[in-house]
């Protein structure tokens, strides 16, 4: 039975896929079902570009002969330290403190875990983005033997990011919100360890190039582009052929298409194999993380829309793999831990010895068995979205982020069904096509990303009251 998504009548067909050329059959009862063609082709309302991303980041990452600049263990920055990243991050580094110090810390309003960590880890800088928190924070630390700088809101975000001891940043902020700090801290000369997915998919064509001028690493974090990074060292110019971005699946991958209009918030949170925030967690019960994921691979490594695929693998063990030209295909194996990634963007080039206690290591002959399956389009509309938004390129894709974003917090906050997050993106991006910006700047990829989430947060949809932002 396909998915049908109903529109009301002054919504009409779904248009954006359309104006992709994307290959969808209409249904008899007004919905659609989505299937992905293998090339898209451009259309000249959505002023899409065929060439590949800005010839920016390589995708590989060169050791540099004296590039190290510090002593001892290596200094630091977190944005997001609140957060599932960020507190993942400070787990390696108080296992690992002979290999590295924290100077900056940012947040966003828990003050409480904030001060908590300011009292372990003892950064000189302190941001926390929430300006009316700053006396909470300061009340917290009052009774503290250490006290550092503290900056609040935006500014003191980016200085965090920025801070001058700093060797690499890890950014784990969710949403545009990250982009600023990002560009502040590539500007500075920063390694940056790439949690925060918009930095690439919403700001790809301003950040690639900037990446380039100031001569930085852009070390990702996510479970599947660190597999594709790990696994591209060396390889000589021109030898991929393929990107293979492994799925879960998410909490909907062994139910019926049929029951999805059912789903409760409750049931999209139950992640089978992880333990991630919520957001991401409907992100990939919907497959929109791998959509996403889809984009920044494409900024990643260069690799074209037609040569990145999305397998379903429900064991996630194997976190993604490459085809070279002569049709080898590599993958990197692993325990779904996202400490193992943000280790390596963090120690890189270095591996860095992992206790058995806290880390197990993979015992193959104890999982007994991988399996693989193709993703099915009609259940994850989400996919023919993202390629569609891909090709279009520009300020799509982040407008496409945008959307998601807002309509999972909609749904999270049950103002929306399951199936609406499907809807709001689509009816996002299909009102963006008219405006979309090839080659944004900074303050036009902001703009769209804010005007993204206010369009999406006021779509009447079937049965439902506008949402207020």
């Amino acid at each position: 039975m396909a998915l049908k998504l109903h529109f009301s009548a002054d919504v009409g067909a779904i248009s954006f896929l359309d104006s992709n050329k994307t290959s969808f059959h209409k249904l008899k009862s007004g919905g659609i079902g989505l299937r992905r063609k293998e090339k898209a082709t451009c259309s000249r309302i959505t002023h899409c570009s065929i060439q590949g991303p800005p010839p920016a980041w390589p995708g590989s990452a060169i050791v540099e002969p004296g590039r190290k600049t510090w002593d001892g263990p290596k200094p630091i920055s977190i944005v997001g330290s609140t957060g599932s990243i960020g507190t993942q991050t400070l787990d390696i580094v108080a296992e690992n403190p002979d290999k590295f110090r924290v100077v900056g810390l940012a947040a966003g309003s828990n003050v409480t875990l904030l001060a908590d960590q300011v009292k372990t880890f003892k950064p000189q800088l302190v941001a926390v983005r929430n300006e009316s928190l700053v006396d909470e924070l300061k009340e917290a630390l009052a009774d503290a033997d250490y006290k550092p700088e503290i900056i609040p809101g935006e500014q003191g975000v980016i200085e965090v990011a920025r801070h001058p001891d700093a060797v690499s940043v890890v950014t784990g902020i969710v949403g545009c919100a990250g982009l600023k700090p990002t560009v502040a801290a590539i500007e500075a000369g920063k390694d940056i360890c790439l949690a925060n997915k918009e930095t690439l998919i919403a700001g790809g064509p301003f950040v690639l190039p900037l990446a380039h001028k100031h001569n930085v690493k852009i070390l990702p974090a996510d479970s599947e582009h660190s597999a594709i990074f790990q696994c591209i060292q060396g390889l000589p110019e021109g030898a991929l052929r393929r990107i293979i971005l492994t799925a879960s699946g998410g909490a909907f991958r062994d139910w019926p298409v049929e029951k999805l209009k059912e789903v409760k918030v409750a049931d999209a949170l139950k992640h089978p194999n992880w333990n991630m925030g919520k957001k991401i967690t409907v992100d990939s019960a919907t497959l929109f993380n791998k959509g996403l994921e889809v984009i920044e691979a494409h900024y990643l490594y260069g690799a074209s829309y037609d040569n990145i695929e999305i397998v379903i693998h429900p064991q996630s063990i194997i976190h993604s793999m490459i085809e070279t030209q002569d049709s080898s295909v590599l993958a990197q194996l692993g325990w779904p831990d996202m400490r193992l990634p943000i280790l390596y963007t963090m120690s890189w080039p270095e591996r860095i010895y992992c206790s058995e206690v806290t880390w197990p290591r993979l015992d193959l002959c104890k999982l007994g068995s991988l399996t693989f399956k193709a993703p099915d389009n009609v259940k994850y509309p989400s996919m023919d979205l993202a390629y569609a938004a891909g090709r279009a390129g520009g300020t799509m894709t982040g407008v496409l982020s945008a959307a998601n974003e807002k309509a999972v917090e909609m749904f999270i906050d049950e103002k929306i069904g399951y199936l609406d997050i499907f809807k709001v993106v689509e009816l996002t991006c299909d009102k963006h096509r008219s405006d979309l910006v090839e080659h944004p700047s900074l303050e036009e990829i902001i703009h769209y990303d804010l005007w993204a989430r206010d369009f999406a947060s006021g779509i009447q949809l079937p049965g439902l009251s506008p949402v207020l932002a």
